[in-house]
C-alpha cells in the first residue's frame, strides 16, 4: 500500500509527488494518458513559480532550457512595462513549453523516487477511516493513505468525491493548435496586428521550425470539449471569418480547444483525499497563471500531507490548504474576470480597457496588478502579528549564503539575527540558521516549507508557540 496516490502527471501532480518525496513519503502517481501530451497548453513560468522550484534547488534545468522575457504587459494583454524593483530576484517571465516543463518535472519527481505510472486511468475511488481504495477502469484497485487529485477541470476524483463545481459556463470558445503555413512571414505578422487592435483573442505566432501557434475564437461552445477534438478544416473557416484569409495553415501537429468557464470547487478536501491544481479550479489562460496557481497549490500542499502521513502534523493542519489556497484562487479567478471583459472587443470592453490603460499608468495600479499575475501578492492569512506574518518571504542575501538555499530540504527554518534562539524539540523538522541579512526587518523569522513565514520576533515564548502551532508538539 502506498502512503499517498497523486491522481494526474500535470505540473500540480508531479510537483506534489516531488515535494512529497522529500520527505519520505511513497507515493504514485497515475496519469490515465500512455504518453506526454505534446500540446502546449501553457507557455511558461511567472515569478513565483520559480521561486518555489528556487527554494527546492530545481530551478537550474527550467532556466536552461526556457527564456526569459519582461515581465510587463501580462494583464489584459495591456502594454504597460513592468513597475521597477518587484521583490523577487525573478522579476522576469520564463518562456517555456509545459512539455518541456513537464519532462523536467517528471523527471526531477522520478530522481526523487516516485512511480509514475502511464496508461491507468482512474475509474473511481472510495475510503474508510485508515485509506483510499483508487478503482481503475481495467478493474483493479490501488490502496494508499491518502489520494489527491490532480487530475483537471473534468476531474473523476473530484466527481466520485461529489464535490460541486460552481462557477461560469463557458461563454466563448478558443481553437487552438500548433501547425505549419505557407503565408509569408510579414504578411502574417501584419494582418495579426491589424486584427489584435480590436480582438485580443486572436493571435498567430512563431514557435520555430516554420511552425505557428494558432488561436482563434471557435464558432461556438460545444457540450463536451474532450469529445470534440477540432478539424483543421473548422481552424481555417474561423481564420478565414476572422482574417480574410487561413495563412495557408496545414500539418497540425495538435489541435485542441478551450473554453472561459470560471469554476472553483466547494471543498478542497474530503477526508483522506484532497483536491489541486485544475480538479480544484479552473479559468481561461489570461495571464498565464494556471500552471502557476496549481504548482503553488502543490507546495502548500506537500508538506502538510507528509506531515500527517509521519505523524507529526498538528490538529487541523491539512485545514489549512484549503483555508490557505481557495482564497488565492479565487483572486485569480477575479482577475482573470476583470482580464476577459478588458479584452472583449464589444463597445464596452474597449472603453474599460481604454480607462484601465489610463489608470496602469499610476505605478501603484501597474504593481498591484501585476503583483496578482505573478503571484507575489500573496500573504495567507495566519491572524495579527508582525507585517511579514503570512507574507512569502523574497530570497535574502544572508551573510553565509542566500535564503533559498535554506529551504531545498523542504524543512521549516528559523534565520535568527539575534543568536539566542533554539528548536530544541522540533530539530528533527525544523533547521536553525544563525545569520544576518540588510534586508530582513525583523529579528528572527520562521519559515515554513512552502517560503511563508509563520513567526516573526526575538522571543523564545512565541518562537515555541509558532513551532508548535505549525510543526506539532516538541519531541
Amino acid at each position: 500500500m502506498a502512503d499517498v496516490i497523486v491522481v494526474g502527471a500535470g505540473p500540480a501532480g508531479l510537483m506534489l509527488a516531488a515535494e512529497l518525496r522529500l520527505h519520505g513519503v511513497c507515493v504514485v502517481v497515475l496519469e490515465k494518458e500512455a504518453r506526454p501530451p505534446e500540446f502546449v497548453r501553457a507557455l511558461g513560468m511567472h515569478s513565483r513559480t520559480m521561486e518555489v522550484l528556487d527554494q527546492r534547488g530545481m530551478l537550474g534545468p527550467f532556466l536552461d532550457a526556457g527564456s526569459t522575457h519582461p515581465a510587463g504587459g501580462f494583464f489584459a494583454g495591456i502594454a504597460k512595462p513592468a513597475p521597477e524593483q518587484l521583490n523577487t530576484t525573478h522579476p522576469y517571465v520564463l518562456g517555456l513549453p509545459q512539455p518541456v516543463t513537464d519532462r523536467l518535472l517528471a523527471e526531477h519527481a522520478v530522481a526523487a523516487g516516485a512511480e509514475i505510472r502511464r496508461g491507468c486511468e482512474v475509474a473511481g475511488l472510495r475510503q474508510d477511516a485508515d485509506r483510499v481504495t483508487v478503482a481503475l477502469a481495467d478493474g483493479s484497485e490501488l490502496t494508499a493513505r491518502y489520494a489527491v487529485g490532480c487530475d483537471g477541470g473534468r476531474s473523476t476524483v473530484r466527481k466520485s468525491l461529489g464535490v460541486a463545481f460552481p462557477g461560469e459556463p463557458a461563454r466563448r470558445e478558443m481553437l487552438l493548435g500548433e501547425m505549419e503555413a505557407t503565408a509569408d512571414p510579414a504578411e502574417i505578422t501584419a494582418v495579426v496586428m491589424e486584427i489584435r487592435k480590436t480582438n485580443l483573442w486572436f493571435g498567430v505566432g512563431p514557435v520555430g521550425n516554420g511552425r505557428y501557434r494558432v488561436v482563434v475564437p471557435a464558432a461556438g461552445v460545444v457540450e463536451d470539449r474532450s469529445a470534440r477534438t477540432p478539424t483543421l478544416d473548422e481552424v481555417k473557416q474561423q481564420l478565414r471569418g476572422y482574417a480574410g484569409t487561413d495563412f495557408g495553415v496545414h500539418s497540425p501537429r495538435w489541435l485542441s480547444r478551450f473554453g472561459d468557464a470560471t469554476r472553483q470547487a466547494e471543498h478542497y478536501r474530503v477526508g483522506r483525499v484532497l483536491l489541486a491544481g485544475d480538479a480544484a479550479h479552473v479559468h481561461p489562460p489570461l495571464g498565464g497563471q494556471g500552471l502557476n496557481l496549481g504548482i503553488q497549490d502543490a507546495v502548500n500542499l506537500g508538506w502538510k500531507l507528509a506531515a500527517a502521513v509521519n505523524g507529526w502534523a498538528p490538529d487541523r493542519l491539512l485545514d489549512t490548504y484549503r483555508a490557505e489556497r481557495h482564497p488565492v484562487a479565487d483572486s485569480v479567478l477575479t482577475n482573470v474576470r476583470a482580464q476577459s471583459v478588458l479584452m472583449s472587443p464589444d463597445p464596452d470592453g474597449r472603453a474599460m480597457r481604454r480607462l484601465m490603460t489610463e489608470l496602469m499608468e499610476f505605478e501603484e495600479v501597474n504593481r498591484l496588478l501585476l503583483e496578482k499575475v505573478l503571484a507575489l501578492d500573496v500573504r495567507y492569512d495566519f491572524g495579527a502579528g508582525h507585517p511579514l506574518l503570512g507574507r512569502r518571504m523574497p530570497d535574502l542575501v544572508l551573510k553565509h549564503g542566500r535564503l533559498y538555499e535554506l529551504l531545498h530540504r523542504g524543512r521549516g527554518v528559523v534565520l535568527d539575527q539575534t543568536g539566542r534562539l533554539s528548536v530544541t524539540g522540533w530539530a528533527d523538522r525544523v533547521d536553525l540558521t544563525v545569520d544576518v541579512s540588510e534586508d530582513l526587518a525583523a529579528p528572527a523569522v520562521l519559515l515554513r516549507p512552502d517560503g511563508h513565514v509563520a513567526w516573526a520576533g526575538e522571543d523564545q515564548p512565541g518562537l515555541a508557540q509558532a513551532l508548535a502551532r505549525w510543526f506539532g508538539s516538541a519531541s
